[in-house]
């Protein structure tokens, strides 16, 4: 059996020695180097896909909660108006007659409680109040009404439409529903929270209070690219419902769907990779999806790059062995005596035996040098890819701080408010709207009333630190009110007159905020009748007025100043004076 295969084999091969070495070195560089990419490829194309899935499960746990905070404010923003005496007072005044029926004093006293209670009402879009007869009072935005159900022919459907049932099982619980159900179209840019209100007493229904929120919210969790995108689906739906798409053409790709698991599949043939999140508000599916071969087309250039190599070192290998058949005796003499060497364990000898510049020689030397390339090159390329994946990461987090941090402070004030800790919440209110006038959206510039806001909530929170020590008065011109100046400019005036002249003062103290326009001069001074300053020197040491000075001369130029005067027992005052620039361009 043997014998006949070695028998074949040998008529196999070639009798030309210059195609034995070309076959040879063909054999011995092309497949380790395809091994190798294949390798490669898989590596890396499960290394991103890992990273991928890793890093996009915590965006959407992320904004997941992000979006749970505002779905609970919702929550709050319910159980709040069921707890107005006055609201709820109206609503059993009201018959089921018909006779009586909600009026605009309920309609003002509505706005009362959402106004009082809600920091950002950004995504709200209305809020409707019904009596029991289903005549509604709604809050919103100027043609804020109960939509279909606004006609008396509307408000016999509601108590025999699907979403009403719903609500009447679920025994006052707040429910979600993934469309507007105050609309005729489902394709609407909102959807609907909606809570059956019962007499706590007797626990007889007494009206139904429908918020619509807008979509758009979600918009805000997460950005995509051209070829990923970001849906909230309803998985109780059958077929499955798309509560909010940021690309509207991922919807068409699983119309069809029967549910949930089946939209996934669909998305999976048609080559799409997805992660999903559950929302534990509303039992929604927080899901992200990319296109796979934009996902992995790092890897398919690896897979190509190497191939290419392969290619190239084919070509390299098949032109050596054209002028290695010359003279290949004495290249294999050395590369025998190198061999034994290495069989003998003198590695390091054989490390020194020099190649003479033959084909033989340059076949050993271009594949040394190239494999350690490759080496080189593979490493460089991971290291390049991970750096870039951190960054991408590291990108993403710093667009969802400021809303975790708005979030938070929004958390904090209904926390106080649920406690019924009105200093907490008003520190809440202060610091959040503070923190907004700070950043100002990114802008150098804000209007004088703006600052003056600022100064207030710095103000709110000192008195609340202090126990309402301090007064303050601001008196400045109506002109001066809309003018654009350099921001966190007069507030680090107020904040010096507090920490060096009221708080060591003993009692109450007073901090006077004055401003003037004279002869296209703004002036404005900040006066308090604290302890004062023995000499003026005291005031260069801080970084608040030195901050103010340098930012007021390099803003406004050499015309600008700040001047102080201050004694012993006298308090000080702060005047500070600049052209502004929009009076000066004009």
């Amino acid at each position: 059996m043997l014998a006949p295969m070695r028998l074949a084999l040998r008529r196999m091969r070639p009798r030309k020695l210059r195609i034995r070495i070309l076959l040879a070195m063909v054999m011995l560089s092309v497949p380790p180097l395809i091994l190798l990419g294949y390798i490669s490829y898989n590596i890396s194309k499960n290394t991103i896909v890992r990273n991928h899935m890793d890093n996009n499960e915590h965006n959407l746990k992320t904004a997941s909660e992000v979006a749970d905070l505002l779905l609970r404010n919702v929550v709050n923003m319910h159980r709040l108006i069921l707890a107005n005496d006055q609201v709820r007072a109206d609503l059993e005044a009201v018959g089921e007659d018909g006779g009586r029926t909600l009026d605009v004093r309920a309609a003002n006293r509505l706005q009362n409680v959402v106004v009082s209670n809600l920091i950002d009402t950004r995504h709200i879009d209305s809020i409707c109040l019904f009596d029991r007869g289903f005549h509604a009072v709604c809050y919103g935005s100027t043609d804020a009404n109960a939509g279909i159900y606004a006609s008396p022919q509307g408000r016999l459907a509601i108590a025999g439409s699907s979403w009403y049932r719903e609500a009447l099982t679920a025994k006052g619980r707040e429910l979600f529903f993934a469309y507007n159900v105050l609309q005729a179209s489902p394709s609407s840019g909102s959807f609907s929270s909606v809570k059956v209100l019962r007499d706590p007493s007797d626990y007889e229904t007494i009206g139904l209070l429908v918020i619509n929120l807008k979509k758009s919210m979600f918009g805000q969790a997460m950005n995509d690219n051209q070829d990923s995108g970001f849906l909230v689906l309803d998985p109780a739906g059958s077929p499955v419902t798309v509560v909010y798409a940021q690309d509207p053409a991922l919807v068409q790709k699983f119309a069809d769907a029967s549910g949930e698991e089946d939209a996934f599949r669909a998305l999976h043939r048609m080559g799409y990779l997805t992660i999903g999140y559950r929302n534990d508000t509303t039992g929604w599916t927080f899901l992200h999806v990319v296109k796979a071969s934009r996902l992995l087309q790092d890897s398919t250039r690896i897979g190509l790059a190497t191939a290419w190599f392969a290619a190239f070192i084919g070509l390299i290998a098949l032109l050596l062995s054209l002028f290695v058949s010359g003279s290949i005796t004495r290249p294999l003499l050395q590369l025998k005596k190198m061999m034994i060497d290495w069989s003998k364990g003198n590695g390091e000898q054989a490390q020194r035996t020099a190649f003479d510049e033959d084909e033989v020689g340059a076949i050993g030397e271009t594949f040394r040098r190239i494999s350690t390339e490759n080496v080189q090159l593979s490493e460089r390329l991971v290291h390049s890819k991970l750096k870039e994946r951190e960054a991408e990461l590291r990108s993403l987090q710093a667009q969802i701080k400021p809303h975790f941090l708005y979030n938070t402070l929004d958390s904090i004030y209904w926390m106080a408010v649920i406690a019924k800790n009105k200093e907490i919440a008003a520190m809440a209110v202060a610091l959040s709207e503070s923190f907004k006038l700070s950043l100002n959206k990114g802008k150098e510039t804000i209007p004088v009333f703006k600052e003056l806001k600022h100064i207030e909530h710095y103000m709110t929170i000192q008195n609340l630190r202090y126990k309402g020590r301090f007064r303050y008065v601001a008196e400045v011109e109506p002109e001066l009110m809309s003018l654009e100046i350099l921001k966190l400019l007069l507030q680090p005036l107020v904040e010096n007159a507090i920490y060096h002249g009221l708080e060591p003062k003993i009692g109450e103290g007073e901090v006077r905020l004055t401003g003037q326009l004279r002869d296209g001069m703004a002036i404005f001074t900040v006066e308090d009748d604290g302890v004062g300053m023995e000499s003026q020197e005291q005031t260069q040491g801080g970084y608040g007025l030195g901050n103010v000075r340098e930012r007021l001369a390099l803003y406004y130029g050499p015309d600008s100043a700040l001047t102080v005067r201050t004694a012993p027992d006298e308090g000080t005052s702060i005047e500070i004076r600049f052209r502004p620039l929009d009076i000066k361009e004009g």
